[in-house]
This record gives C-alpha cells, sequence and structure tokens, in this order.
C-alpha cells in the first residue's frame, strides 16, 4: 500500500510542479491571452457541457475527435496488420512491397495535406456511403481527416508486425510443419500469437502518433468541430483558456488510451516480457 503511494505520489510530483510553475509564470506575465491562469483553464474543464466558441461543447468536440480517430484507426489496422504478416512471413512480398514503405515511410502525414485535399476535398464519409444518411456524426467525418490519421497509424503498426512475424522461432514453425500443420494453420495458430505481442506495441505507437495528427487534420477545410478545431478557433480569438483545455483534454485521452493498450499488454501478453 505504501509502495503504491509512493509510486502514485512520484508520478504526480512533476506535473505537480508544472502546474505550480504555469501558475506563478500567468501571474507574473498578466496576460491570459498569452499565458491563462490555471484556474481560467479549469473554469472550462469544469463545464464540458456548457457550448463554448464553436457552437459545440467540450464534449462534442470529443466525441466527433474520438470518432475521427476510431474510424481512421481501425482502417489503419485492418491494412496495416495483414499487410505485415505476409511481409514478415513471405520474402518475395517483402522484396515486392518493402521499397515502397520506406520510400513513404519518412513522410510526415503533414506533407500529404494538399495532394490528399486536392483528391477528397471537403468530402465526408456519409457522402460515399450507398445509403442514404442522417447522422451528423457521419457527416463530421472527412476523408482528408481519416486518411491523415490513418497514415500516421500505418507505418508504426505495418513495421511492429514485420518484426513479430519474423522474431518467431524458426524451430516452432519447422516443429508445426513437421506435425502436419499447413500454412493457413501455422500463420493463425504459431506465427500471429507469437507476434501479437509486437503487434499491440505497434498500436499503441500508432495510436500516439494518430491522435498527434488529429490535431491538424481538424484544421483542414470542411472542418466545424473537433478538438484540433476548437483549439484553432480559439487561438484566432486570443482564447487561450480554451485552447489549453483542449490541449489537456487532448493529453488524457492521449494517456487513457496508453494505459489501456498497457494493461491489456501486461495482462494477457505478460510471457513476452
Amino acid at each position: 500500500m505504501k509502495e503504491r503511494a509512493l509510486k502514485l505520489l512520484t508520478r504526480l510530483l512533476l506535473p505537480g510542479l508544472v502546474v505550480i510553475l504555469w501558475e506563478v509564470i500567468a501571474i507574473r506575465i498578466g496576460k491570459p491571452g498569452v499565458l491563462p491562469r490555471v484556474e481560467s483553464v479549469f473554469a472550462v474543464l469544469e463545464h464540458p457541457s456548457t457550448r463554448v466558441l464553436t457552437g459545440n461543447s467540450l464534449l462534442e468536440c470529443v466525441y466527433v475527435s474520438l470518432a475521427r480517430v476510431i474510424v481512421a484507426f481501425i482502417l489503419a489496422i485492418a491494412i496495416a496488420v495483414p499487410t505485415g504478416i505476409f511481409m514478415g512471413r513471405y520474402q518475395v512480398v517483402k522484396d515486392l512491397v518493402d521499397s515502397l514503405v520506406e520510400l513513404f515511410r519518412p513522410v510526415p502525414p503533414l506533407a500529404w495535406v494538399p495532394l490528399i485535399l486536392a483528391w477528397t476535398g471537403i468530402t465526408s464519409l456519409a457522402e460515399i456511403l450507398p445509403w442514404r444518411v442522417e447522422d451528423a456524426l457521419l457527416w463530421n467525418i472527412q476523408l482528408s481527416m481519416l486518411l491523415i490519421i490513418m497514415i500516421g497509424v500505418f507505418f508504426p503498426v505495418l513495421l511492429n508486425t514485420i518484426h513479430g512475424v519474423q522474431s518467431v522461432p524458426p524451430q516452432i514453425i519447422e516443429a508445426a510443419q513437421t506435425l502436419g500443420a499447413r500454412e493457413q494453420a501455422i500463420l493463425t495458430r504459431v506465427i500471429l500469437p507469437h507476434a501479437l505481442p509486437f503487434i499491440l506495441t505497434g498500436i499503441r505507437v500508432g495510436l500516439g502518433v494518430g491522435w498527434m495528427c488529429l490535431v491538424a487534420a481538424e484544421m483542414l477545410p470542411g472542418s466545424t468541430a473537433g478538438l484540433g478545431y476548437l483549439i484553432w478557433y480559439a487561438h484566432e480569438l486570443m482564447r487561450s483558456d480554451i485552447v489549453l483545455a483542449g490541449i489537456v483534454i487532448i493529453g488524457l485521452i492521449g494517456t487513457a488510451f496508453d494505459q489501456a493498450l498497457r494493461l491489456i499488454e501486461s495482462k494477457y501478453f505478460s510471457w513476452n516480457e
């Protein structure tokens, strides 16, 4: 019990010092538009359902941002994991795809913004569905934002999946083949379970990168809601208290996602440590 309390205190020490330093500097500067006091930011956070500058509440902005990230996250994983498994398992696939991956991997997701906007404009997810959509949320999920977030998520997941597949000891695969296992069984029952901890690590990293891309993606044309849009709009009106409130929310949600994935990793994949 004492160890847990000490560990918690140690984790909160530096953030607490940062808050104190922030408050001291804010008082010293005396310019809320440059650096608001802590109480001003907490006043915004205390009323998450109150409508702010954009006409949406903080909760509504969080809802829209989470929807964009989750959709892009699922799509990126659905492409990256199978691609990584085949690249890691079959040398011919890796030889075919690897040069393209290494060419585009160092390119920052934001460098794609001009091209993505030219390709998709402000088209929303609702517009490309084959049925009529009335849900306002789907109209707020633009393809341009999805693609930028997907690029951020894709490469960490892909590279960790390849590494996980290639880290399977050859003796285990040979033993499975000796026992008569077919290639499909080897992929699903031998390689995939062994690679899962590596894939989860890639998902953790990719989710962090994707969450960072969110703010920039929501500043693109066509966005009318979301935390990134709120931060940019508040900046234009010199409402630094709302800017910092949005930053705090993004940090808290990102931390929550990471801790959840860490918990899954420690609970189900502790054998890999």
